[in-house]
């Protein structure tokens, strides 16, 4: 069974560690993009999956290609045309420093796809599973469109959709996110979102801040799955940033009613923070796709993005065998 992402794919341009956006003399290059990663994860795990989106018909857009295919990820479903590939600059942040990420992405041959140039009906068949992105709502109201479009006709036919809500505020303000991503949420089935998402996006009433945030996470969760019992997985996680490369890590998993969580991971140092949302997203999805116990699920999926802190780059490229290697044997030890 087929698994289908859709989504912009971008080349990213990232400075060296210490170096400055304004100073740096050569930057490094990267393709990536929050979908895309997600179905790179997946392909490692050993799911057949298609990439839906729209680059352009040049040797760039055909190094993109041969970026998914170097993974895994099928590009049939890709199709070719308009002027360019979207951009974002990276300044990779130290200690106290954040990272800072710049976008150049108007005018992208994907912020320009229009109803109708991708046959739904075509892509979906034989699936089942697709996951978009709050980030393909915010590039246009086409876009918005065309994200409905897709998840209802994947509905009828029964596959499953998962959307992660993924709200980047230098895209678009908070209450355009939240009109845009309504819509949707009756046809989802897995939904990724954490406690600001649920205050600022879906307009839930403030839990009490004295409780213990796993619990306010927990009513926050109980709360969506009685507005919208269709949406039956939430998933999210706790990050508590000591320094750019210094973070704590933990996963949250609920489904039927219960909150289930991962270990903490200590991650010193952070290679790359980039892509490790979408490492998590990728393996709660693997783990639901798998029909695996809950607590695996959520173990599992903090664990993928952990190890996707050690490497540079948007994409995770572990497999399913190392990430429970990872897990099982503890952080630092040596595989043999």
């Amino acid at each position: 069974m087929k698994v289908l992402t859709f989504g912009e794919i971008m080349l990213r341009l990232s400075t060296g560690e210490g170096e400055r956006l304004i100073r740096a003399g050569s930057l490094q290059m990267n393709y990536g993009g929050a979908e895309a990663n997600v179905a790179v994860s997946l392909a490692h795990f050993g799911h057949a999956v298609h990439y839906v989106s729209k680059i352009p018909a040049h040797p760039i857009g055909e190094a993109v290609k041969h970026h998914l295919r170097s993974h895994g990820v099928s590009t049939d479903l890709i199709l070719q045309g308009g002027d360019r590939l979207g951009t974002y600059y990276l300044e990779s942040g130290v200690g106290e420093r954040s990272a800072k990420v710049i976008y150049d992405r108007k005018y992208s041959s994907f912020s320009h796809l229009s109803t109708g140039e991708i046959d739904w009906d075509h892509a979906l068949d034989g699936g089942c599973l697709l996951h978009v992105s709050g980030i393909t709502l915010a590039l246009s109201e086409e876009l918005r469109t065309i994200t409905l479009q897709a998840l209802q006709k994947a509905k009828e036919r029964g596959i499953t959709t998962s959307f992660d809500f993924n709200y980047r505020a230098s895209l678009w303000s908070q209450r355009e996110a939240s009109l845009a991503y309504k819509p949707l949420l009756p046809y989802v089935d897995i939904a990724f979102f954490g406690e600001l998402d649920a205050l600022h996006l879906l307009g839930l009433e403030r839990k009490d801040p004295a409780l213990p945030r796993e619990e306010r996470l927990l009513q926050y969760y109980k709360e969506m799955e009685r507005e919208y019992p269709n949406i039956r997985h939430m998933a999210s996680t706790f990050r508590d940033v000591k320094s750019s490369t210094v973070n704590d890590l933990q996963g949250n998993y609920y489904v039927h009613g219960m909150l289930h969580q991962s270990k903490l991971h200590h991650i010193d140092p952070i290679v790359d923070r980039v892509g490790g949302g979408d490492a998590f997203a990728a393996g709660i999805l693997h783990g639901i796709l798998k029909g695996n116990d809950p607590d695996v699920i959520a173990a599992f999926a903090t664990g993928a993005s952990a190890l996707k802190h050690t490497v540079r780059g948007d994409s995770s490229l572990f497999t399913e065998e190392e990430v429970r290697q990872f897990i099982d044997s503890g952080s630092g030890t040596i595989v043999r």
